[in-house]
């Protein structure tokens, strides 16, 4: 028998930190069990009283969604990071269990008339404007969870919820899977012609977790990059290609984890659920949320951008296929050629070789310059923290500290690609900022990225879209971890806007292109020499290579996304293949074979939170350059960094994301600059 004395139990331990070395599997269940009895209790308390006193009402919500959110958190982001199948097991039941007790707390009626309570006392329009933000966007949650329906409508919405819950681990979940599945071994070194020495001491460590000798392709990140960057077997670039367009398909050669069948119910579950709340489909549903006034706006923004590339990328292409023909041999230019053409064509055309500058970012100098770039911005200080208990020995914690030397919050860093965690990069909330009377909860943030690991005695080396991949990543845990909101429902990332949430990250990839900060945090691995202006130069005059090619790309997942949600028919089903196919006719200048199935994959919208929304990064890319731009020209009052982080970062979602930008810039966002970044139009801001 399971032993439920939470002070056996690490995850209802009121701590500030997860004991991740203590955390077992079968303490999941038993954990989520008393965690959601307690936060019931809690809730049912709270809603009897009748107070119409914020801290009564509001305040002790949050205390309540804290406790337990401070239990679930370490167990989905194990999930993520350290798969096992009995994680996985009492994941998924606790998955079950959180969501079932998620769709009934949102429908609790008693609830949100205690909320609404507060709203309508006499002074509610002189509470402070986060106070009521707080209580607005709670009672927005409560409406969006159906607390309105009625008898059968009612208990179909709470069933929906928990089976698109289920369905959404099952589709990530079959990803992890196929890509894990997915191996090609190779014992002929000849056979990797082209592939960096770096890469193929990835591929040979790669073997030796699986007992073998010679190197292992795998479908994790590093190794799929290395083979359709520089790998000069065709075929083999094809082979690769295919089994990564293929994952968890019907079109992959092991068809087990096939998500077509989980797309078509996610679909229909989607729009019934839209529907019954009187939606017309589930984009408009998701767009209530966003800046985005509906699907219409958001997808003439993405075919404004669409038409104004299009000319740009076309000729991209026609050059692309020119020198594949010229230079390698190549008459015509398939899917699996593309970035290796494209690869090619940097290193001859703009002097930019990957594979070089990766000697110049070992990841400890380029970490280094990273916490420097922060500190010179924001006046915080980044300390590694020896001794705090993690989920693996390669993950590395933080402390923020203040300019005074106070902690103000701390973030995990998870940063390299191995069996059982999740491919891509993100972050993640493991604790809120909360002030709770005399109780002061620092935010704690997770960021965790597949970059390749060290190998034979050298540091992991980034490429330098590593360094804009890490650099976006802080973004996000800065907007978490600088808040200075102490409610969590709108402190940090939480509440604001989707279509805006990417602002401060895309506002920090733009470092990665500043040459001081660039050439300060990098070092050659063998010399410790800095990178030579001649590369930074050569690096940034690349920097609109093929930038049509890519606008398109993300305009053509984003259409596809939002076209998806909001054209779907019950009668003939989600059609995503059909409507993939319709998107790229419309949008795409490079169209992938028949067999290519990148939606089985697309766990943004599918298992993430993108659903009809991953126009967002598009939109907040407008923001983000826009800002940005300002920053670079000083035009900001008070230094860019201290206005950024007062008028972004420290006030989350207390203010809506337009107020917050308003704030900063002095004016509404305008497109210019993001149509400059790209290279669509010309000229510097005036």
């Amino acid at each position: 028998m399971t032993d439920t004395n939470p002070l056996a139990n690490p995850l209802l331990a009121d701590t500030d930190l997860p004991d991740f070395t203590a955390i077992r599997p079968e303490h999941v269940v038993p954990a989520m069990e008393q965690a959601i009895t307690a936060h019931r209790s809690a809730i049912e308390r709270i809603s009897a009283e009748g107070s119409t006193d914020f801290d009564a009402v509001v305040l002790a919500s949050e205390r309540a969604d804290f406790d337990l959110s401070r239990t679930w958190s370490p167990v989905g982001h194990l999930a993520s990071v350290a798969d096992t199948p009995e994680l996985r097991e009492a994941h998924a039941e606790g998955q079950a269990l959180m969501t079932a007790y998620l769709m009934e707390a949102g429908q609790n009626r008693d609830h949100y008339a205690a909320l609404e309570r507060v709203e309508e006392r006499k002074d509610f329009s002189i509470f402070s404007p986060a106070k009521k933000r707080a209580v607005e966007l709670a009672l927005q949650g409560f409406r969006l969870a159906g607390v309105a329906l009625e008898g059968e409508a009612r208990q179909r919405f709470l069933d929906i919820g928990v089976e698109l819950s289920d369905l959404s681990v099952k589709f990530a979940n079959a990803v992890l899977d196929a890509t894990e599945a997915w191996t090609e071994h190779v014992t002929d070194e000849a056979a990797l012609a082209g592939v960096p020495d770096s890469d193929k001491v990835i591929l040979a460590a790669y073997a030796q977790e699986k007992g073998l000798d010679g190197w292992l392709i795998t479908l994790r990140q590093p190794s799929v990059l290395a083979i359709l960057l520089h790998a000069k077997d065709r075929a083999l670039r094809e082979r690769v290609y295919r089994a990564n367009a293929t994952r968890a398909s019907d079109e992959a050669e092991d068809s087990s984890f096939d998500n077509s069948d989980r797309i078509e119910r996610i679909m229909a579950l989607r729009h019934e659920a839209a529907g019954i709340l009187g939606f017309e489909d589930a984009a408009a549903r998701s767009l209530e949320t966003k800046m985005a006034t509906d699907a219409q706006e958001a997808l003439s923004f993405l075919a404004d951008l669409g038409t104004r590339a299009r000319p740009m990328a076309e000729k991209e292409l026609d050059e692309a296929r020119a020198f594949a023909r010229e230079h390698l041999g190549l008459d015509t230019l398939e899917s699996w050629d593309q970035n290796y053409v494209a690869e090619a064509m940097r290193r001859t055309l703009h002097g930019v070789d990957q594979e070089a500058l990766k000697a110049y970012f070992p990841l400890p100098k380029v970490l280094a310059g990273t916490e420097a770039l922060i500190e010179r911005l924001f006046g915080v200080r980044l300390v590694a923290h020896e001794g705090v208990a993690v989920w693996h020995p390669d993950v590395i914690y933080y402390d923020l500290l203040d300019a005074d030397g106070s902690v103000i919050a701390g973030v995990y860093l998870d940063l390299f690609a191995r069996a059982g965690k999740r491919g891509g990069a993100w972050m993640d909330v493991c604790r809120s900022r909360f002030r709770d009377g005399n109780r002061f909860h620092l935010p704690v943030a997770y960021l965790t990225t597949n970059f390749a690991p060290p190998a034979e005695g050298r540091p992991s080396l980034l490429t330098h879209n590593d360094v804009v991949t890490l650099f976006h990543e802080f973004g996000h845990v800065l907007h978490h971890i600088l808040s200075e909101v102490d409610l969590p429902s709108i402190g940090g990332i939480s509440g604001v806007e989707w279509d805006a949430v990417e602002l401060p990250s895309q506002f920090m990839e733009n470092f990665a292109w500043d040459k001081a900060t660039l050439i300060g945090l990098s070092g050659h691995v063998e010399t410790g020499e800095k990178l030579p202006e001649a590369m930074f130069d050569r690096l940034l005059a690349a920097r609109q290579f093929q930038a049509g090619l890519a606008l398109l790309r993300q305009v053509e997942f984003a259409t596809f996304d939002l076209t998806l949600h909001r054209d779907y028919d019950p009668a003939g089903g989600a059609r995503v293949n059909e409507t993939l196919a319709a998107v790229r006719k419309a949008v795409a200048v490079l169209h992938p074979p028949a067999w290519n199935r990148f939606a089985h994959a697309f766990t943004h919208i599918f298992a993430g939170g993108y659903a009809a929304g991953y126009y967002s990064y598009l939109w907040a890319e407008l923001l983000s350059a826009d800002a940005f731009e300002l920053f670079a020209h000083a035009d900001i009052a008070g230094g860019g960094g201290t206005a950024f982080r007062r008028e972004i970062l420290a006030v989350g979602a207390s203010r809506t994301a337009a107020e917050n930008f308003s704030a900063f810039a002095g004016r509404a966002p305008e497109i210019d600059a993001l149509l400059r970044t790209k290279g669509l139009i010309g000229g510097l801001a005036a």
